[in-house]
């Protein structure tokens, strides 16, 4: 028996290349329904991450001209993994399996095939992974593999050069929504989840039209709040360096007194200086990591919604009916 699927595609300010990836995506959907791959009843749901252009409007039409779009439309911005989870909280209980993807086109929506062979072989979370970085520039591609690395490197459990594009089971699904925080990294937290995956690899292609809305600075900003949110290493940097810096003083003390007793003592301000001004600026540094995460334990603690969903095409569609 082919399983119901729910292709999830957050969506931020895209009335330009929504109208153009649309009917790739229902084609692509089509397509696998016709393998019975998956179910007649499978839909494309496109999340409006409180978008300020036309994007709801184009996604209601969307719904109007074709039972196989789905919209959920968010009360305000709340960011790309807060609509991608609200997307896929919406979905569990409607259906059996789901593929979160962008809605730029830049993935490769043939691999979802691959995606659901596996799935069929019993996999329940399933990677896309990207095979190569040709296409990028070498800024992004050097400021993209450096991000990988160095979330590895704090900690946070990830999968190199993978992004949001995955299938998950129901299943998995229902043990992701179990994890209650607020700060959000889905990269990290998906593999938390447990289950058998696997990976397909794919190549990312251009951006069909529009403009990005993951500059570096978002991307810098994600990096953050995943390490802060998943991992406690740099905390344990900070004792291991405060050892450190313990120790490079207990040896400048012991030269002092040296210097002292022995009559080598030079009268000086430099070294004073540059020692003052080492120590402070690690101790900001230190504040600063530390701050983050007593802000992290804050936002915790009040325990907000991560999105409110304000209204969905199928709502729109019983109250027409109605």
């Amino acid at each position: 028996m082919n399983k119901t699927l729910y292709i999830v595609i957050p969506c931020y300010n895209e009335e330009a290349v929504l109208p153009v990836t649309a009917p790739m995506f229902l084609d692509k959907l089509n397509s696998m329904i016709n393998k019975d791959l998956c179910s007649p009843q499978s839909r494309i749901v496109f999340v409006n991450d409180g978008s300020k252009d036309t994007t709801w409007d184009i996604i209601q039409k969307l719904s109007q001209e074709n039972e196989k779009f789905t919209g959920v439309c968010l009360t305000r911005n709340q960011g790309h993994q807060n609509a991608l989870l609200a997307g896929l909280m919406w979905a569990k209980d409607r259906c059996d399996v789901t593929i979160s993807i962008d809605c730029d086109g830049q993935d490769d929506m043939d691999a979802m095939d691959e995606m659901m062979k596996n799935y069929h072989d019993g996999c329940h979370i399933v990677y896309g992974v990207r095979s190569k970085r040709e296409s990028d520039t070498f800024f992004k591609r050097f400021t993209a593999e450096s991000f990988y690395k160095f979330m590895r490197f704090m900690g946070v459990e990830s999968v190199y050069n993978h992004a949001d594009y995955r299938l998950m089971s129901s299943q998995s699904i229902q043990a992701l929504s179990q994890f209650k925080e607020v700060n959000l990294y889905l990269r990290g937290m998906v593999p938390m989840v447990g289950y058998k995956s696997t990976a397909v690899y794919y190549e990312r292609n251009e951006r069909l039209a529009g403009e990005s809305h993951y500059p570096f600075s978002k991307m810098m900003n994600l990096a953050l709040n995943g390490i802060t949110s998943l991992s406690v290493k740099p905390l344990r940097y900070i004792t291991s360096l405060g050892f450190v810096m313990g120790g490079v003083s207990f040896c400048i003390m012991l030269y002092a007194l040296w210097s002292k007793f022995f009559g080598e003592t030079v009268t000086g301000w430099t070294s004073m200086v540059a020692a003052m001004c080492l120590i402070s600026g690690i101790q900001l540094i230190c504040l600063g990591i530390i701050g983050e995460y007593v802000g992290k334990i804050y936002s915790e603690t009040k325990e907000r919604p991560k999105y409110i969903i304000q209204e969905t095409t199928e709502d729109n569609k019983k109250d027409q009916a109605e």
